[in-house]
């Protein structure tokens, strides 16, 4: 279906292509990320909790973590993101600036102690939602490129017909909206305190949606000025699974360390409704006016509503996760995890996707990422730091692609009752090519994201 449908644009437009959604390496990759969401505990940290456990949210990188657990425990917690996106276009800056508030983590585990003579005298049991990756974002750009792209007014009847080929600005404007969430379900044990061991299974839930709108300000050598709109649309969803295991082992009452490892996450099913695939120019949903004629051609579906649907499957990376901490006696603790995930294995299937699967083979690379998370305690307070680190899966990448940030937070224990507190801000760069096939540069993001966490939880 989907190279019939290509073949049908290429037939249609021979010259006139836009790229202004996403394709579908784009999407792959995007699926394929995550943002590193936990407790305000695991996020104060910089999610440095591979050879720590004792936090629901280290069953996302090491489900042996569960069994550091001395008591079951509860926790919710809710996360407020400040989003900038800044987008430079030909010379000229625009400023996104969005804020959202999301229920982003909910878990439990559940601690059993066995006293048998085999070693194995403790389990534990974990449940826990994520919010794994927000979407949630808008960005416009703004400037002039030079290149008129629809120059010619489908509706005119002016003999020769008007040629507006001199190009005044460009504006495009790109909403995305939806998440990615996760469930999982941890076993750990432990064997005579020292080896701890742990499964975990996770059940993912995609929601995704892109609306753009590209507008051209274009004129002829007279003065007549032609504003064309064009329109793209898509609303994807699917569902996943991936499973992870790893061990931590206390090497004394110092050090410890672990190592886990997750499979792809294999989405069987991904549900895409989209007018991208076969919307184009002047044939797509487009909205064109002119100065000199009272007529509107206007191409639109009824505004924004999808006109076909494609079915396909998505395989993610894995990732194997090293990791080690030294433990200060009660006083404190220092964590690091390094983490490596081979993108090149991104896998798309259910139709014609030999291109996007030859592009990740030579695009994209096995990135290198690590996590380093501090805590110290004075009576009941924690004190908290970390710093975070992932490179860019894209082999061209600049080094300001790599997402670099740093966490800072604070937690108190009255008891059986806790409450954390942190505060997060990470920043990379990125391009966005909203032309394909013209000689148009791209428009350069940059993307900072400062995150507030607040946690609560309760010990039984």
């Amino acid at each position: 279906m989907k190279k019939l449908l290509i073949l049908a644009i290429l037939f249609a437009t021979t010259t006139v292509s836009y790229a202004q959604s996403l394709g579908y390496q784009d999407l792959a990759l995007l699926f394929s990320q995550d943002d590193n969401v936990g407790t305000a505990r695991f996020t104060a940290m910089s999610g440095a909790f591979g050879a720590l456990g004792g936090d629901i949210s280290s069953l996302n990188i090491n489900p042996a973590g569960l069994s550091v657990f001395n008591n079951s425990s509860f926790s919710g917690t809710l996360n407020s993101r400040n989003s900038q996106i800044t987008t430079d276009y030909y010379g000229n800056s625009l400023m996104n600036d969005n804020q959202f508030i999301n229920l982003s983590q909910a878990g439990a585990v559940l601690v059993f102690r066995d006293n048998n003579d085999s070693g194995w005298n403790k389990f534990a049991v974990g449940f826990n939602y994520r919010l794994t990756k927000d979407f949630t974002n808008d960005f416009s750009a703004r400037g002039n490129s030079g290149v008129a792209t629809f120059t010619e007014f489908p509706l005119d009847t002016n003999d020769p017909n008007f040629n507006y080929n001199i190009a005044d600005e460009q504006v495009f404007d790109n909403s995305y909206r939806g998440e990615l969430s996760e469930f999982n379900i941890g076993f750990s044990s432990v064997h005579k305190e020292r080896l701890h061991v742990g499964l975990g299974l996770n059940f993912y839930d995609l929601n995704f949606n892109q609306r753009s709108t590209l507008v051209e300000f274009n004129s002829d050598a007279n003065g007549n000025e032609l504003d064309a709109y064009l329109y793209q649309e898509n609303f994807t969803s699917g569902q996943g699974f991936s499973a992870n295991l790893g061990f931590i082992y206390k090497a004394n009452e110092y050090f410890r360390f672990g190592l886990s490892y997750q499979t792809p996450t294999w989405f069987s099913e991904i549900i895409e409704e989209s007018n991208v695939l076969d919307n184009d120019g002047y044939f797509g949903d487009t909205e064109i006016f002119v100065s000199n004629d009272s007529a509107i051609y206007d191409n639109t579906s009824g505004g924004f509503f999808p006109v076909q649907a494609l079915v396909y499957r998505l395989r993610t990376p894995s990732k194997l996760t090293a990791s080690g901490a030294l433990i200060f006696g009660k006083n404190g603790l220092l964590s690091f995890d390094y983490t490596n995930k081979n993108f090149k294995n991104i896998r798309l299937s259910g139709d014609d996707f030999s291109v996007e699967n030859q592009s990740f083979q030579d695009d994209y690379q096995n990135t290198h990422n690590f996590n380093v998370g501090a805590e110290w305690r004075v009576n009941r307070l924690s004190l908290r730091g970390g710093y975070r680190f992932e490179q860019s899966p894209d082999i061209n990448a600049l080094e300001t692609d790599d997402l670099k940030g740093y966490s800072l937070g604070a937690g108190y224990n009255f008891g059986n009752f806790k409450v954390d507190l942190s505060y997060s801000d990470s920043n990379r760069t990125a391009a966005y090519n909203f032309y394909s096939g013209f000689n148009v540069d791209a428009a350069n993001l940059t993307l900072d994201n400062k995150v507030i966490t607040a946690s609560v939880s309760l010990s039984l």
